[in-house]
């Protein structure tokens, strides 16, 4: 890791180092916070929380290679390079602001309430066309897998793909600080977290957060067809953002100068399952290009994915080669064919916008029956039960054959739900199971074979366990 001698890391951290004196300009390989992850001539960071106390692993990490330890606590061997810091957590961060500082790839930050992950995925495949890019694994997108990831970046890498995650206010300052974007893509301003932020505009107030370390040249590539979003045209803090979006998504004023449509897609197809086809066009030009994932939501993932090839130097070509070989992640609406059953994997996380865009890609199954599994949305606020009983009569109205709902929360779907029944709108069935071990133990049944199934919940209900069972079925 160029530049990340002990000697400018304990001047970053404002830490009290230990050891030899001739150690202090030997360079780190690696920075870990998992003791089973050292490395030779790595640093092994002790983070102390409420089940595992990151301290009891030193000794095993001096054992195994690390070149030094970074802690809260005093020393017990003086003998070895040490670290001493107030904070592990804000280490983390000094330290990758630190490295951030010696980059001169791009970096693309990546925030929204819905579609973090897919765009994140859609722009790392794209890129990779062209660059060696690093992209955020897993959720690491927080203040602490946020420098972990930055870590990661080696010379090798020629851009970095990095999804930023918050839920109040304040966050997304301190992550920008670290990553310091070069192009900051917003993929729309949903209803997740209002518990923190309150509103839509305070979400949208805590996403543009982003823009606080952007650099003059940087850019801005935001979601036109989100009503919040297409008013930064006007931003102090961007210069003539990038929109990208449907045309007849019906949000900017396309004749209103600087808010137009950079990157749009026209003549949508879908192809069911197995995704859409569109025309893509960019300023670049137009080209014909397939999404192998199906939603219209994928559709706008794509476009974001183009808006950052363009302003990267891909070709039509490339962007399209990207876009097309695009592989969705576990749990982000991930298609799996088991033993004449289709389960949508979407389990990841939810919130009414994305609830909403599963049943869309359910109802539009065809040959099957389709079945909605469906638990509850969190830190959605003081009207979470209004927005459970709209996403029950929404699943409703589309006609699923049947719906399952499962949790406290989702008794709102229920009564949604039945709301539809009542006036003749639905002629479904539809269960309500208290949580999960309930639905496990008798409403699994209810599956069979020749269904297509959507599975989503927020990530804590751990509807994992229902796709692990029914791929094992």
């Amino acid at each position: 890791m160029k530049g990340m001698t002990l000697e400018a890391v304990a001047q970053a951290v404002k830490g009290t180092y230990t050891g030899p004196e001739e150690r202090k300009e030997s360079e780190l390989s690696s920075i870990t916070i998992d003791s089973r992850q050292v490395e030779k001539d790595g640093l092994f960071v002790a983070i102390k929380g409420a089940r595992v106390d990151g301290n009891t692993f030193i000794p095993g990490a001096y054992d195994d290679g690390a070149l030094c330890c970074m802690s809260t606590e005093p020393p017990k061997d003086e003998t070895k390079p040490y670290i001493q810091v107030e904070s592990c957590e804000q280490a983390l961060k000094d330290m990758a602001e630190l490295y951030r500082a010696g980059l001169t790839i791009p970096v693309i930050g990546i925030t929204g309430s819905v579609g973090k992950t897919t765009t994140k995925e859609m722009i790392a495949a794209v890129l990779s066309q062209k660059y060696d890019t690093l992209k955020t694994l897993g959720n690491f997108n927080n203040e602490i897998g946020l420098p972990l990831t930055i870590f990661r970046i080696r010379e090798h890498h020629q851009a970095a793909v990095l999804e930023m995650g918050i839920s109040d206010f304040g966050e997304m300052t301190r992550l920008a600080k670290v990553a310091k974007p070069d192009i900051c893509v917003i993929t729309n301003i949903g209803q997740c977290h209002l518990e923190n932020l309150g509103t839509r505009d305070g979400i949208l107030k805590a996403k543009t957060e982003i823009f606080t370390y952007l650099k003059p040249e940087g850019k801005a590539v935001l979601n036109g067809n989100d009503d919040k979003l297409c008013t930064l045209d006007q931003d102090e803090r961007i210069s003539a953002p990038v929109f990208y979006g449907l045309p007849d998504g019906g949000k900017l004023d396309q004749t209103k100068e600087g808010a137009k449509l950079s990157v749009y897609a026209q003549n949508c197809e879908s192809l069911g399952l197995a995704g859409s086809r569109f025309m893509l066009h960019t300023p670049k030009g137009e080209i014909s290009v397939t999404v192998p994932a199906p939603g219209r939501h994928m559709i706008s993932n794509a476009l974001a994915a183009a808006a950052v090839g363009c302003e990267l130097g891909l070709s039509l070509e490339q962007i399209k080669a990207g876009i097309e070989s695009y592989e969705p992640v576990g749990g982000h609406g991930h298609i799996i064919q088991a033993d004449d059953m289709t389960i949508m994997d979407d389990c990841y996380n939810a919130n009414p916008v994305s609830m909403k865009a599963g049943i869309d890609v359910l109802s539009e199954v065809e040959g099957s029956r389709t079945v909605a599994i469906l638990g509850d949305m969190f830190e959605l606020g003081d009207e979470e039960a209004q927005m459970h009983y709209e996403v029950g009569q929404y699943a409703a109205r589309k006609g699923i054959s049947l719906i399952i709902s499962i949790g406290s929360l989702a008794q709102n779907y229920e009564k949604g739900i039945e709301e539809i029944s009542r006036t003749g709108g639905y002629a479904g069935r539809h269960l309500y199971f208290a949580d999960l071990d309930a639905f496990l133990e008798t409403g699994i049944r209810e599956i069979r074979k020749g269904d297509a199934v959507l599975v989503k919940a927020s990530h804590a209900m751990h509807f994992e366990k229902i796709v692990k069972v029914l791929q094992e079925q």
